[in-house]
Order: structure tokens, then C-alpha cells, then sequence
């Protein structure tokens, strides 16, 4: 007797991470300094945050400045750069440290999102 085959069910490709477009979280208060650098408000909610608000003074809100890399990648992350777009950018900007971009920009939007600081736009473009 043979056995039933099952239908085979079509495989979800996961998306090119150099494809997917990244957004900024719009809660997140930001400017730019003159001299380029993205600054991000960072605000302290919770119990423990209130209590060192309290008796330690520290601040309801920290101020965030990125480095000179940091600023470039983030000034991108407006929906219509993929992270492949921010690479080359990077590697454009950067060019002394070409070989190194992908993997700093690649760690640096992961960090970014584990933190959620910025979240995947949801369109993959093809």
C-alpha cells in the first residue's frame, strides 16, 4: 500500500535584509545639531526611572547624541532608503572605511531595532 503524499506547502522566503526599508519610531523626539549630529530624545518611564528621578536627580529625559555614524545612518531612515541604499551611502560618505561598512551599518540598524528605535517598514521592494 502506498502512503498519501501531502500536499507540499510553498516556501515563505524570507526577505533580503538589504532590501527591507527601515522607519524611525515616530514617537521619538529628534533634531539634528548644526554640525550634523542626530540627537535622540530618550525619556526614563517606570518605577525604577521615578525613583532615581526622585532621590538621585536624574533626568526625566536623556539626549541621545550619535557618532558622525550613527547621524548618517539615521538621517536615512526615512522610508525610502532599503538598507542596501544606506550601505552605499555609507560607503560613499565613508570611503576610507568601505570594507568595513556592511558590517558595522548591518549591526548598528539591528542594534537600532533590538531597541526599538526603528521598526521594518513592512514593503520589501523587488
Amino acid at each position: 500500500m502506498r502512503k498519501k503524499e501531502k500536499a507540499k506547502k510553498p516556501v515563505k522566503l524570507a526577505p533580503n535584509y538589504l532590501d527591507q526599508i527601515f522607519i524611525r519610531d515616530p514617537e521619538k523626539h529628534w533634531e539634528t545639531r548644526p554640525d550634523g549630529i542626530a540627537v535622540v530624545d530618550l525619556p526614563h518611564h517606570g518605577f525604577f526611572a521615578r525613583i532615581a528621578q526622585t532621590f538621585f536627580k536624574k533626568p526625566k529625559v536623556s539626549h541621545i547624541a550619535l557618532d558622525k555614524y550613527g547621524s548618517v545612518v539615521w538621517n536615512q531612515l526615512d522610508g525610502s532608503h532599503t538598507a542596501g541604499d544606506i550601505i552605499r551611502i555609507m560607503e560613499e560618505t565613508f570611503p576610507e572605511e568601505k570594507d568595513r561598512m556592511l558590517d558595522r551599518t548591518v549591526t548598528y540598524l539591528g542594534t537600532l531595532q533590538s531597541r526599538g528605535f526603528i521598526t521594518p517598514a513592512g514593503k520589501i521592494e523587488a
